[in-house]
């Protein structure tokens, strides 16, 4: 799926190992990090070499496991509040995936009008689909977008100006758009059935608003074609009760 730059995303991704370290003083292997990252174990490695020598990790050569070094345990790490919700959703995630045979998406809507995957959850399928934690998308793209403008009642300027930000795979007018989104606003979750992404049928469900939470948004993405749509619409329900359920 679209990426946003190299540098940002491996940031995010950086900070988001320093976290799960963080919460497991025993240290964690290079494959229990990636697992719970949805890393791929390449990319998480580099990310740890570079972590050990700023020093803000500790690898151990024999149990061949990674720990926070000391000065970082004793400052702690800051707990923003999107972190927390992290934490919060990300078991819920994983249930869910497991039990709808799909991959699912925690996005932010971060500063620039982008979307940013903040947790990932996989059905663990031989083949699935795959996103990289802090990679980056339009606010008006997908089904998160749509879901998003649906449920924060977006005006029509607005939302043409998110719909032209897209780089669509596939056809589509800024009439059937609006229609999409309006259709998302009826039934709780957004469709977009490979016009972001070719070959994937994502479904995306908004949490709903609450006064000084950070923005986040639900993703379910399968591949095209391998549901009937009543399945599809049976996908976005359960979707829509996750994201009610992680608001409460």
């Amino acid at each position: 799926m679209a990426e946003e730059k190299l540098p940002v995303r491996s940031v995010a991704q950086a900070f988001a190992i320093l976290r799960v370290l963080g919460a497991d003083k025993r240290g964690l292997t290079l494959s229990a990090i990636a697992r719970t990252l949805s890393l791929n174990p390449s990319s998480c490695l580099n990310l740890l070499r570079a972590l050990v020598l700023e020093g803000a990790v500790l690898r151990d050569d024999r149990a061949r496991t990674y720990r926070l070094a000391a000065d970082w345990i004793a400052a702690g790490l800051p707990r923003d509040a999107h972190s927390l919700w992290v934490e919060k959703a990300r078991p819920a995630m994983e249930q869910f995936a497991r039990a709808h045979d799909a991959t699912i998406g925690f996005w932010r809507l971060v500063a620039g009008e982008r979307l940013q995957l903040e947790a990932l959850a996989e059905s663990g399928a031989a083949t699935r689909i795959h996103m990289v934690i802090g990679q980056r998308q339009p606010s008006g793209g997908g089904a998160t977008g749509r879901s998003l403008a649906a449920a924060d009642g977006i005006d029509i300027q607005t939302l043409e100006q998110r719909y032209r930000s897209v780089r669509w795979a596939r056809a589509l007018s800024f009439d059937a758009y609006v229609n999409q989104v309006s259709e998302a606003g009826a039934r709780g979750f957004a469709v977009d059935d490979g016009f972001g992404h070719a070959g994937v049928c994502s479904i995306g469900a908004a949490l709903p608003l609450q006064a000084d939470a950070p923005r986040f948004c639900l993703s379910a993405s399968i591949f095209a074609g391998s549901r009937d749509k009543e399945a599809v619409g049976q996908l976005g329900v359960a979707l829509a009760g996750l994201a009610a359920q992680l608001a409460e």
